[in-house]
């Protein structure tokens, strides 16, 4: 047999993955290719990105028994890994060269070295070999699987947001999905709302969704069932934005003023340059619409600023409802799963009738007006609009109703390169765009002891543009991951992510598919749980 190949060298194991959101570490490689440090000051050159796995042999035994087996291997040869996915790593300036296919090993930071690496990620080729599969390289990083967690008014009426500026304060407060929420007793973790659903044509509790995570943060609270039994019980609240995160939300608010202000001082000087120039009428009145709108909007701003600090700025204004229902955090769910099955990992909130009025609730609802205009959203969900019909309503709400199936996750029917577009409004990182993998992954979480749970996921990854933005950070833990006609694909939980990193970003976002998920509702007595 030939000898292995030396493992990275330093430069290469801190670069190799550049630019992706994480940067994470390469600790081993099998593909013998010299790699040549980029040029880090040329905006494209040398970056990294990762793209669905596509149609390919290995997506047919992946799932049946070979995920087990390179389990089954790393585990014998004492390898703490913490995810294995399958996907395509090319390079951002090489958008339409076919990348190999990459089973992309995710190890605990520090914890395996190069040289055992290699022998690790060349053991891995040799089982793949075995089973057919002989062109995919075996690539192992440093990455952490983490979850994606950080009486008063009732809720705004979205009709009422018909300005930019008043749309970016105001969304916090409406009812539409994507609102920033966490537990009145642990108010530094953040998430956000899922979906809402009705138990059948019950319209009389309206319940939320989210992950268990977020409203019972695995350091603070026992990983055990909890249920609201009756009245009578103290309840686990929920609430609208933590302490520090409504203080933010007033000084963002702040800083929107001050650059409507600024505005408003621009056209004031720009009036006075118009007059010492004896400028034509029309540009003069121009300029005194776009000076009184500017006016209006800092008055509407301070308005609301006060209305927020006066009525939401105590905890209890804020709490949304309660919890009722919240299964242990495992994997599989009902006996006689899989031992690698999906993570099961929700709470349903019960929504307190004070908040919520016909007149401004919507129903699972996006909102799509954001930072991202209407073309270029229509560009990145649907490449090919041109020759089809748009999916963009017009009011910029996406009505959210049905689900994707398993087998669409795989394989979408009007795909050509097995990729599902979809998206997801979160907390922390708003309106985003993102590509469904057609292979699922799979993570290893590690508990007090010597516990392990080794869980399926469905990977979700960047959209693929030459930036480094990611599809979720920590903060999106609860979103709902949807496709363009408005069906939920599943429930945002954790990602992966070098734990390195100076922000929060993640290289892969893992979700927990729908259906999944309504059957272990329904076994858990949220009977006949309606999305629409």
């Amino acid at each position: 047999s030939s000898a292995l190949p030396s493992p990275p060298s330093f430069s290469e194991a801190q670069g190799y993955y550049g630019h992706l959101p994480s940067w994470p570490k390469l600790v081993a490689r099998t593909e013998t290719t010299p790699w040549v440090e980029p040029n880090w000051h040329n905006e494209v050159s040398g970056k990294r990105v990762l793209r669905v796995a596509g149609d390919h042999p290995l997506t047919k035994v992946w799932e049946d028994n070979l995920a087990f087996r390179i389990h089954a291997l790393l585990d014998e040869t004492k390898v703490q890994w913490t995810s294995t996915d399958v996907l395509r790593i090319g390079y951002t300036d090489y958008p339409l060269h076919p990348a190999p296919v990459v089973l992309w090993i995710g190890v605990m930071p520090s914890s395996l070295s190069g040289t055992h690496g290699v022998v690790v990620a060349h053991e891995c080729s040799n089982l793949l070999e075995e089973n057919g599969i002989t062109d995919v390289d075996v690539e192992i990083r440093e990455s952490i699987v983490s979850h994606s967690a950080g009486v008063g008014p009732a809720l705004l009426n979205h009709s009422r947001l018909s300005d930019e500026s008043m749309i970016k304060v105001q969304d916090r407060f409406t009812a539409l999905l994507g609102v920033g929420i966490c537990a009145q007793s642990t108010p530094w973790v953040q998430g956000t709302g899922g979906f809402f659903i009705l138990e059948g044509t019950n319209t009389e509790k309206l319940l939320l969704v989210t992950a268990r995570h977020v409203v019972f943060p695995p350091d603070r609270y026992k990983n055990e069932l909890f249920t609201q039994k009756d009245s009578s019980q103290l309840r686990h609240n929920v609430m609208l934005l933590g302490d520090m995160a409504f203080n933010a939300y007033l000084g963002s608010i702040k800083s929107e003023i001050r650059h409507r202000e600024y505005m408003v001082e621009t056209y004031e000087r720009h009036l006075k340059e118009l007059a010492e120039k004896d400028a034509p009428k029309v540009k003069v009145d121009d300029t005194l619409s776009s000076l009184e709108h500017a006016k209006n909007v800092v008055k509407r701003l301070n308005i609301f600023h006060d209305d927020v600090q006066t009525n939401w700025a105590t905890p209890e204004s804020r709490i949304l409802g309660h919890v009722i229902l919240s299964p242990p955090i495992s994997v599989g769910g009902s006996s006689g799963c899989p031992v690698e099955g999906y993570t099961e990992d929700w709470a349903v909130i019960e929504i307190d009738a004070s908040k919520l009025k016909p007149r401004n609730f919507e129903g699972n609802t996006i909102d799509l007006c954001t930072r991202i205009s209407p073309v270029d959203l229509i560009r990145m969900i649907d490449p090919n609009w041109s020759s089809g019909s748009l999916f963009y309503p017009l009011d910029g709400l996406l009505r959210l109703k049905g689900t994707i199936s398993d087998a669409e996750m795989r394989k979408p029917p009007e795909s050509d390169d097995y990729c599902l577009m979809v998206i997801k409004r979160g907390t922390a990182t708003d309106l985003t765009v993102g590509r469904s993998n057609n292979i699922c992954s799979y993570t290893r979480n590690y508990f007090d002891g010597e516990e392990v749970q080794t869980s399926k996921q469905w990977a979700i990854l960047q959209h693929n543009q030459k930036t480094r933005e990611a599809f979720s950070a920590k903060g999106d833990s609860g979103s709902a991951v949807v496709d363009k006609q408005g069906r939920i694909g599943g429930l945002l939980t954790s990602g992966a992510r070098d734990p390195h990193s100076s922000d929060t970003d993640f290289d892969i976002t893992y979700a927990t598919p729908i259906n999944f998920l309504l059957k272990r509702l329904k076994e858990n007595r949220i009977f006949e749980p309606n999305l629409n």
